[in-house]
C-alpha cells in the first residue's frame, strides 16, 4: 500500500440502479419524447465518461455538458451520441465543430461570434440550441430580443436551430407553481415566435428532473434529466414524505480502514486542534484515507456525521484532515481493510447535505477526480 487515498477509496456506480432511475423517468414520457441527460460537472461528481457510456448503452437521445472541454473529453473517450454544450462561451467554436458538439446559445453576441467561425470554415446548417430566458434570469434571450434574433437567423444559412429551450427555477417546489406556470407560458410564447420566423419545427425542451415528475404535460419534444438519474429525489416534499418513484442512489463512496488503535485516558487527543477527546473508559479509533480533499467537508467532523461500518454507524472524531478522517469505532467489531461507506444508501447524500445545510448536488460534485470511479454491473 502506498498510502495515497486513491489506492483505498472508490466511488462505486451501480449500473442497475442507474438503469432503474432512467426507466422510471422514461415511463413518465410518451414514446416519442426524447431524453437528454445531464453529465456536466463530471456527471454531478459521478464520473462523466463512466455515466455517459452507461447512458449511451441505455438509449438516451442526448447528453448535455456545461463546458466545451467536458464535451471534448467525452468525444475522446469514444462517446458518439449527440452532445449539447450549455455554457458555450466564444473561445472553443473550432474545437466544437471538430468534435461535433452542439452549442447552447444565450445571446446574439455569442451567435454572431459562432457565425463568424462558420463562415470562415464554410460551414452551412450548423446545429445550435437557442435558450429563452423565461424567468430564471441567468442566461437566455428575453422576449424583446427575439425580433433581432429572428432577423439574424433569417440572414444566416450557416445556422440551423436544432432546439429551443429554457430552464425552470422552482419546478421542484409546489408552493411556487404559479411562477413555474408563468415560465412555461413565457417559454411557449418565445419558442412559437422563433418557430414561426424560421419556418420549421425545432426540438422544444423545458422540463428538468422535477418538471418531468410534476409537469409531464409540458414535456414537448424532449426533456432534460439531471439529478433524478443519479437517484436523488428532485422534488421538495413535506417532512417524512418519500418519493413514490423509489429512486435509487447510484453512487456509494467507500473507503478501507488504514489503521485501528485503542486510546486510553492520558494518551492525549485526536487530530488537528485537539478536538477529538478520548473517553474516560477508552476510545477505539479507525483512520480512513479520505478527507476534505476527497469531498468530506470539514464540518462533518467532530461527531457531526457518522458513516457505515460493518452494519453499524460510526461517528467522526476530531477534525477531518486533508486526506484522512478518524472515526470512533468503540464497540464495533472491525479490522484493518474493512470498508466504510461515507455515503450511498446509508448514509445518504441527502443526510450529509442536511448536516451541512446544503443540497445533495454539492455533496456529489465535491468528490474529486482523484477518486477512482468503478462501475458495478450487478
Amino acid at each position: 500500500m502506498t498510502g495515497h487515498a486513491e489506492d483505498f477509496t472508490r466511488l462505486e456506480l451501480s449500473a442497475p440502479d442507474l438503469l432503474y432511475n432512467y426507466r422510471y423517468f422514461r415511463s413518465r414520457l410518451s414514446s416519442s419524447t426524447r431524453m437528454l441527460v445531464l453529465v456536466k460537472a463530471n456527471a454531478y461528481g459521478h464520473g462523466a465518461v463512466q455515466v455517459a457510456s452507461l447512458l449511451q448503452q441505455a438509449g438516451a437521445d442526448y447528453l448535455a455538458v456545461a463546458l466545451p472541454v467536458e464535451g471534448i473529453e467525452l468525444r475522446q473517450a469514444g462517446i458518439s451520441m449527440p452532445i449539447m454544450v450549455l455554457t458555450t462561451g466564444t473561445d472553443f467554436f473550432d474545437e466544437m465543430l471538430d468534435k461535433k458538439l452542439e452549442p447552447g446559445i444565450p445571446n446574439l453576441y455569442t451567435l454572431a461570434a459562432l457565425r463568424d467561425v462558420l463562415r470562415r470554415r464554410g460551414v452551412k446548417g450548423f446545429p445550435v440550441h437557442l435558450k429563452i430566458d423565461s424567468g430564471m434570469h441567468r442566461l437566455g434571450f428575453m422576449a424583446d430580443e427575439l425580433p433581432a434574433l429572428c432577423a439574424f437567423l433569417a440572414e444566416s444559412p450557416e445556422i440551423t436551430v436544432r432546439s429551443v429551450y429554457s430552464h425552470l427555477a422552482v419546478a421542484d417546489d409546489p408552493s411556487e407553481d404559479e411562477y413555474t406556470r408563468f415560465q412555461i407560458d413565457t417559454f411557449i410564447k418565445g419558442a412559437t415566435v422563433i418557430e414561426q420566423s424560421i419556418g420549421y419545427h425545432p426540438i422544444w425542451h423545458l422540463l428538468n428532473s422535477a418538471g418531468i415528475e410534476r409537469f409531464p404535460e409540458y414535456q414537448f419534444d424532449m426533456v432534460r434529466l439531471g439529478i433524478g438519474i443519479y437517484g436523488i429525489d428532485p422534488v421538495i416534499r413535506p417532512e417524512g414524505v418519500k418519493s413514490p418513484a423509489g429512486l435509487r442512489p447510484i453512487a456509494s463512496l467507500k473507503v478501507k480502514i488504514l489503521q485501528i488503535k485503542t486510546l486510553h485516558k492520558g494518551d492525549g487527543t485526536i487530530g488537528y486542534g485537539r478536538h477529538g477527546i478520548v473517553a474516560p473508559e477508552g476510545t477505539v479509533i479507525a483512520t480512513i484515507p479520505a478527507g476534505y480533499a476527497d469531498g468530506l467537508d470539514r464540518h462533518l467532523g467532530c461527531g457531526r456525521a457518522s458513516f457505515l461500518l460493518n452494519g453499524k454507524r460510526v461517528p467522526t472524531i476530531g477534525n477531518i484532515c486533508m486526506d484522512m478522517t478518524m472515526l470512533d469505532i468503540t464497540g464495533v467489531e472491525a479490522s484493518v481493510g474493512d470498508t466504510v461507506t461515507i455515503f450511498g444508501k446509508d448514509p445518504s447524500a441527502e443526510e450529509l447535505a442536511g448536516i451541512l445545510d446544503t443540497i445533495p448536488y454539492e455533496i456529489l460534485t465535491s468528490v474529486p477526480r482523484r477518486i477512482q470511479r468503478v462501475i458495478i454491473r450487478k
